[in-house]
């Protein structure tokens, strides 16, 4: 694949990534994914076990967390009335693995190949 040809799957790759990229560029919705990964609950936390451990407004957390739901990377389950949150393992972040891999593939073969 020549170069000019990378570069279009690179910048279709960043185009598919920029909800996901847009979603987890923002700290507190770091944060919020942070609590998620570290938890060693497997059914998802609700609103309030978020916000305990963020030290954020309930709405605040329900705000961010309804922009990553739309961006794919976590996921509700409703449990009666109860919601809860977990990280959507089959998610749009494996579109982040394939734009990183991308761009590594490009700088190796356009790029660290000329310092040697």
């Amino acid at each position: 694949m020549n170069k000019q040809d990378q570069l279009n799957m690179i910048k279709e790759d960043f185009i598919k990534c920029q909800k996901v990229l847009l979603a987890i560029g923002d700290e507190t919705r770091q944060s919020i994914l942070l609590v998620l990964m570290g938890t060693d609950c497997q059914t998802g936390l609700r609103v309030g076990e978020i916000t305990e451990q963020t030290h954020l407004s309930r709405p605040a957390v329900s705000h961010h967390l309804k922009v990553l739901r739309d961006a794919g990377v976590i996921l509700m389950r409703k449990e009666g009335t109860k919601n809860f949150y977990y990280i959507n393992v089959r998610t749009e972040l494996g579109l982040l693995r394939t734009l990183v891999s991308d761009i590594d593939k490009f700088m190796q073969d356009f790029y660290l190949n000329d310092e040697m």
